[in-house]
């Protein structure tokens, strides 16, 4: 056959080729492809040579073999008659496996006397170990062009491909030949529902294969084949992001960072999507980070593990600050190499990524960077950058954030205030706290209890502090004009003259 086809062999001992990226036009592959390469390369796939073939014979019109009554690959194929197929079809067995001519005129001549079905275990014959594998593709490629494929057909097909791409990733063969099959597959027209490469990465990673996996990612990325595959919204998937992915399903969030940043830095050059995958991981492992770093302080006042020492803590501020440069390295790669309809995306896995680590003004100005490309983040994502700037006491950007609340709904308000009375807690800014308190109670708003519980706690540790007496009986007031709390008894010793006051507010 005249299309899809390998290199010869001549020019391949002359001087190294490199295969051509997957091509769609069989004209393209009739080029880059001829027979002696592709049957070198698939029957490899077996690792032994072609065996004689050997028919028994019977002195009636047609013949009965076992051997194909029904190949089990995912499903059972058998013959139109459960035991009997034509003269034509053992015909065909003997022809193809002589090689005389080229398949496709041996199928061409005996086309009227082959059945689809007989058609379908000629394809399912010499896919078994032992046969010329690469007979079974020149078949496939022969019922293509006839318009012979149908979906049964085309199932089967698929089948056998991934049976051949299971052996060889089982047979540890080198990730370039699983690469040639693939390649090879396509200029036959094999064209699954699925994506193959994707297929060939889960089968290497359920395997325990995942170096391989990187380097069989390494391979596509290198050989720039296509991929197609559609996420939506005009995003394209493909080898590395569904790699990083499987790695973040398994929470290994930092190597589905580095291997992203290292395929592009290598001089490869990985989908975009990959990158905003990429940038997922980051967001998730600041996070985790930010868990542990929480519960690690949470043990240290319990007094169950020592203090952090200031060596621990600026190798905790440098790992954080090493994962915000790789996300910001990644954003830049996706803004580079994107459509501007991922600007909006990249800024929103900033933001989430400044939020977990706590940057307030950072997270601030990715807020206003969204809303300048057009998309606009919720609301609530507003409230904890406000809180996270409260807690560090940015000022600007608390008045800056708090513009938007004037036109919201009382319910909003109060969510609003609430966030930035706890960021002023968190942060220890009890007095801003307070004040926040009051201009609730000023609003109509019924702050929680257990904010106004915290404030209080917190006035009243420090009322010794000048002012704060005068801060903690204003609370109390305004608390009590709002019937939060009942009357309450101050309590005031003058330690000069050993005398109690008590007063009732």
């Amino acid at each position: 056959m005249a299309s899809a086809r390998g290199l010869t062999s001549l020019i391949e001992l002359s001087f190294p080729v490199k295969r051509h990226p997957l091509l769609v036009s069989n004209k393209l592959c009739t080029t880059f492809y001829t027979k002696p390469s592709w049957r070198r390369i698939l029957t490899r796939v077996w690792n032994h040579q072609k065996p004689s073939f050997v028919l028994q014979r019977k002195q009636h019109k047609t013949r009965k073999i076992s051997l194909l009554k029904s190949v089990e690959l995912d499903q059972f194929i058998t013959s139109d008659d459960e035991d009997e197929m034509s003269e034509g079809f053992f015909e065909a067995i003997e022809e193809l496996e002589r090689m005389a001519r080229e398949p496709s005129d041996i199928l061409e001549e005996m086309n009227d006397r082959l059945s689809s079905r007989e058609l379908q275990l000629v394809l399912v014959y010499f896919s078994q170990e032992g046969r010329d594998s690469w007979c079974a593709l020149e078949v496939f490629e022969w019922l293509k062009k006839e318009n012979k494929v149908d979906n049964e057909t085309m199932e089967l097909m698929i089948s056998i491909m991934c049976s051949w791409v299971k052996k060889l990733i089982e047979g540890e063969r080198d990730v370039a030949d699983v690469v040639d099959l693939l390649v090879d597959m396509d200029c036959v027209g094999l064209k699954p529902g699925f994506s193959m490469i994707e297929k060939v990465i889960s089968l290497y990673w359920e395997m325990g294969k995942k170096e391989r996996a990187v380097l069989f990612v390494k391979e596509v990325l290198r050989r720039e084949i296509a991929y197609a595959e559609d996420r939506g919204g005009g995003q394209k998937g493909g080898p590395t992001g569904y790699l990083a992915w499987k790695m973040m399903v398994e929470g290994n969030y930092r190597d589905a960072v580095k291997l992203v940043i290292d395929l592009r830095e290598s001089g490869l050059k990985p989908e975009v999507y990959s990158y905003l995958i990429a940038m997922t991981a980051v967001v998730k492992e600041l996070n985790e980070f930010s868990k542990a770093l929480r519960k690690l302080k949470g043990f240290a006042r319990a007094g169950l593990v020592a203090e952090l020492d200031e060596e621990s803590v600026g190798l905790i501020e440098k790992y954080q600050s090493d994962l915000l440069a790789d996300g910001v390295r990644l954003s830049g790669w996706a803004t580079q190499e994107g459509s501007s309809s991922l600007y909006g995306v990249v800024h929103e896995r900033l933001l989430a990524m400044y939020i977990c680590a706590g940057r307030g003004l950072e997270a601030e100005r990715q807020l206003w960077e969204m809303k300048l490309v057009g998309k606009q983040a919720d609301g609530d994502l507003y409230d904890i950058v406000l809180a996270i700037c409260a807690s560090q006491k940015e000022s600007n950007a608390i008045v800056r954030l708090l513009t938007r609340m004037e036109v919201s709904s009382s319910l909003r308000k109060k969510k609003t205030l609430s966030w930035l009375l706890r960021g002023y807690i968190k942060g220890g800014h009890i007095n801003d706290a307070a004040e926040t308190l009051i201009k609730m109670l000023d609003l109509g708003l019924h702050p929680d209890y257990l904010d106004r519980v915290a404030v209080m706690q917190g006035l009243r540790k420090r009322i010794q502090q000048p002012g704060n007496v005068e801060r903690y009986l204003n609370l109390c007031r305004s608390l009590y004009d709002a019937s939060l709390i009942g009357p309450c008894l101050v309590y005031l010793y003058i330690k000069k003259y050993k005398l109690w006051v008590i007063k009732m507010l």
